[in-house]
């Protein structure tokens, strides 16, 4: 992409009604752009990101059995009354001229289950686990935190089904090994723990994966011996490691980036789900939950990969590899070079964003690049050419080198 055609700008100072550092970096760097409290658009290098992330989760997903759909986002009001889930406080409620009513998916166990239920009515057709990728919305009083608390935000929920609780639990680790890749691949994995938390309805127990920030919303200790973690509300009832029995250590401020739960069978139930098992007889079905929020995801990493200047972003998330940079020269030549060189690496499969534009001086690009946050920086200017070379510099480096162009390709794989 031409940085000269990029429609978003940078922006010198932060956004003054916003707090958190994910919110204040994303918004400067035009990756994201709030409308109202906890509801965000996403510019171009933002999307970027997510898309990054989502193809990052449904890689996983995928490889765990898990077969995408995508549902809608109203649901019938009915479908909550027969869950008991009509009243609960982060729905948002709307009806039709003619009165009949909806609410907006805040999630879709009220959905799914019927869904599945028309396809599966034996032992042969589950276990089963279905997955999406979409907004959900949630009637959200206390929308703060830049993306990490909001109204309106992209979302992964999957819902597993299966013939048994023992067969539901093997699947569940499973999974659970599964979001370890996924935070390992959007490098916040030494930062993130797999935290017990309280189960509500559904078991003793839920677990989150919280990664540890001090712009974090909850508090979690961790195991000083298998870095397992207790969410602060279960603390009291259980001062040592649930695993382990180790000891736990000092409270540590969090933000959760993804959930798994068993739910037993209180919605199959609710829907009346029966399978027949190899007895022929009618059994219950046993499910499972498993949320990961892709844009408090973004936000994690956001508030976790930066420095003074700007962001560092991840190579498995950035929004390009290469930041090539063309500082301008009354040399004709040097701006031809360099859109030569943009388009041979773009020609390569080599994602880049090249600052071509003209007006702005050197040190304005270093410092709109830096915010960015690119992992690798490309400079073309009328000196590196006087060695038919570029100068590249990684993001968060303080040291440059002088790369020969004809080898340009060995850094940038």
């Amino acid at each position: 992409m031409r940085q000269s055609r990029l429609f978003t700008k940078i922006e010198k100072n932060p956004p003054k009604d916003e707090e958190s550092l994910n919110a204040l970096l994303l918004e400067r760097g035009g990756f994201i752009q709030r409308l109202m409290s906890g509801v965000y658009s996403y510019l171009p290098l933002g999307l970027l990101i997510l898309k990054k992330i989502e193809q990052i989760i449904r890689e996983e997903m995928n490889a765990v059995g898990g077969q995408e759909i995508l549902m809608p986002a109203l649901h019938p009001m009915d479908n909550y009354i027969k869950t008991g889930r009509e009243n609960i406080s982060d729905l948002f409620h709307t009806q039709l001229g003619n009165g009949s009513k909806f609410v907006l998916g805040q999630s879709h166990e009220e959905v799914v289950v019927p869904l599945v239920q028309r396809f599966a009515h034996s032992y042969k057709d589950l276990p089963v686990a279905v997955y999406q990728i979409q907004t959900k919305f949630r009637n959200e009083l206390r929308a703060k935190s830049g993306l990490f608390r909001g109204r309106e935000f992209s979302m992964k929920d999957m819902y597993s089904f299966h013939l048994t609780m023992e067969d539901f639990e093997k699947y569940y680790e499973t999974v659970k090994k599964a979001y370890i890749k996924i935070f390992e691949r959007t490098c916040i994995g030494d930062k993130t723990y797999f935290t017990y938390a309280a189960g509500g309805t559904f078991s003793k127990f839920s677990h989150e994966f919280q990664m540890l920030t001090p712009a974090g919303e909850d508090t979690i200790y961790v195991c000083d011996k298998c870095k397992v973690a207790v969410n602060d509300e279960i603390k009291n009832e259980h001062p040592k490691c649930p695993e382990c029995g180790g000891a736990l250590g000092e409270p540590k401020k969090s933000i959760e980036v993804g959930n798994i739960f068993p739910l037993k069978t209180k919605f199959s139930d609710a829907f009346g789900m029966r399978v027949k098992n190899e007895e022929g007889k009618d059994v219950p079905v046993f499910m499972g939950c498993y949320g990961i929020g892709l844009s408090r995801l973004m936000g994690a990493v956001a508030e976790v990969s930066n420095d003074e200047n700007g962001f560092i972003w991840p190579k498995s998330v950035a929004p390009f590899a290469v930041h090539l940079v063309y500082l301008r020269s009354d040399d004709k030549n040097v701006k031809a070079e360099a859109d030569k060189l943009y388009e041979k690496l773009t020609a390569e499969g080599v994602e880049v964003l090249y600052d071509d534009r003209e007006e702005k001086s050197a040190g304005e690009k270093f410092a709109e690049s830096d915010l960015v946050g690119i992992p690798l920086r490309m400079v073309i200017s009328e000196k590196t050419l006087k060695s038919d070379s570029v100068e590249l510099k990684k993001r968060g480096k303080k040291e440059a080198e002088l790369v020969k162009i004809s080898e340009i390709k060995k850094y940038v794989q």
